[in-house]
């Protein structure tokens, strides 16, 4: 359940009320926190989580502030507004309701992972004793809904000229959604639903956008906005009723954000196309290709002062939510973009259209034994090719002039992700079937 930027399982199996108590207890050990912040989703577990964490954290001798439910970018703001060391939000973001985990930030909302404390708070939980403190903390409860929805408002422009769906997914976003997008938007699965009956709490599989598609069709709806189940990711759907691969956001976000500004820096995630570097520099700034995981992100933008930073998933890390991922602020700067380019009779396919370059695989799973003798024997075999660029962090990239591809492990599966793309369907497929040959003859 220890995985590489957060904690997550199935609750009463690979997460269960004992674990959960232990890792309570041994938070503040971290980095000496002395209270600490905790938040959770709408799922049925989170409740009786939050009660077995309170209680460990409190035997360590540290107070527990409690702030109910909300979405995960909340608990950034939080982790950054208020002062905490540690933050705590608990969630399993946008897997089956029966998944549950932590999220855990330092101060400045800077994520606990596996190089910064989790493999320390992993080692505590397997092996140390348990002795409460005699001065056991307190419980307080906290609340931030007002203050973060202002500062959510303040970034909206007028949008009442956009016909737009919003698909809160039965997730955390239904408790703020209307209050920052207002009573003219269109709502779908907006009552709080920790079951996720209507839908998979995760936007990226198809069946989980299909009633946002038939709802954007119906209303001619400008643009259908879908969160996942703690809204720390954001996906669209054009006027068309097209699904819009995220990475083609990450332009459309620049676009707003740089507002010609140059010098400015971009992160991309290494699955993303090559349309998104090419529009950053065209636009004057500069993108940086990078690890895919919010831990590797916001360092990596915290390091280059990004302004942007985006992934093939739906994550968007924006530089004034102090380089946090909020699929709400996400959604907020797309709408305000969208609302620009009609004035100018340019509809969101338009747009996308125009950054669609290239022909893109999206990520493609193949089920493998020996993960790491598949990455070594493509790495060798493409090694020996006329390459012009090698990427060998986050599993292995080799650019070509007309193509390339990324191949990656699973942290947590026996899988191999793929991505691939070329200057053309016809190249893209024959390199997937070129690929997926040397995958699948192990």
């Amino acid at each position: 359940m220890f995985k590489a930027n957060d904690i997550r399982g199935i609750y009463n199996k690979d997460l269960n009320a004992e674990t959960v108590y232990k890792i309570g207890f041994f938070l503040n050990k971290i980095n000496g926190a002395e209270k600490i912040a905790v938040c959770r989703d709408v799922r049925l577990s989170s409740d009786e989580i939050f009660e077995n964490l309170s209680k460990g954290i409190r035997d360590s001798g540290a107070d527990v502030y409690d702030y109910g439910v909300t979405t995960t970018p909340e608990s950034y703001y939080i982790s950054y507004n208020k002062g905490y060391k540690i933050t705590v939000m608990i969630t399993a973001s946008h897997n089956p309701p029966e998944y549950n985990g932590f999220k855990i930030s330092r101060e400045e909302a800077i994520p606990v992972g596996s190089e910064n404390g989790l493999r320390e708070l992993e080692a505590m939980v397997k092996g140390e004793e348990i002795i409460p403190c005699e001065k056991k903390g307190n419980e307080y409860k906290d609340d931030i809904t007002d203050e973060y929805v202002a500062f959510m408002k303040s970034k909206l422009k007028g949008i009442s000229s956009l016909n737009t769906v919003i698909d809160c997914s039965g997730g955390s976003a239904s408790l703020i959604a209307k209050k920052i997008f207002g009573s003219k938007v269109s709502y779908i699965f907006d009552t709080p639903d920790g079951s996720f009956s209507k839908h998979s709490p995760n936007p990226m599989k198809e069946a989980s956008r299909k009633a946002l598609v038939a709802e954007v069709k119906s209303k001619k709806a400008d643009v259908g906005i879908i969160f996942d189940g703690d809204a720390d990711r954001v996906l669209f759907i054009d006027n068309k009723g097209r699904f819009v691969s995220p990475d083609l956001i990450i332009n459309l976000l620049a676009y707003y954000l740089l507002d010609g500004k140059t010098r400015e820096k971009v992160i991309v995630d290494i699955r993303s196309s090559k349309s998104c570097s090419y529009y950053i520099r065209d636009m004057g700034s500069t993108a940086i290709v990078w690890k895919v995981g919010h831990a590797f992100a916001k360092k990596r933008m915290r390091e280059e002062n990004a302004i942007l930073g985006g992934e093939l998933a739906g994550h968007y890390y924006l530089r004034d939510f102090h380089y946090c991922d909020s699929g709400v602020l996400a959604a907020i700067y797309v709408l305000n973009a969208l609302r620009s380019l009609k004035k100018e009779n340019i509809r969101f396919s338009d747009i996308i259209d125009e950054f669609t370059l290239f022909s893109h695989s999206g990520e493609i799973n193949f089920t493998v034994e020996d993960k790491d003798g598949v990455m070594k024997k493509i790495e060798d075999h493409y090694k020996k090719e006329n390459y012009l660029k090698f990427y060998d962090f986050d599993g292995i990239r080799f650019d070509f002039d007309e193509w390339w591809f990324n191949l990656r492990c699973s942290n947590t599966e026996q899988f191999v992700r793929l991505v691939v793309e070329a200057d053309n369907a016809d190249i893209m497929k024959k390199k997937i079937e070129e690929i997926s040959k040397m995958i699948t003859d192990e």
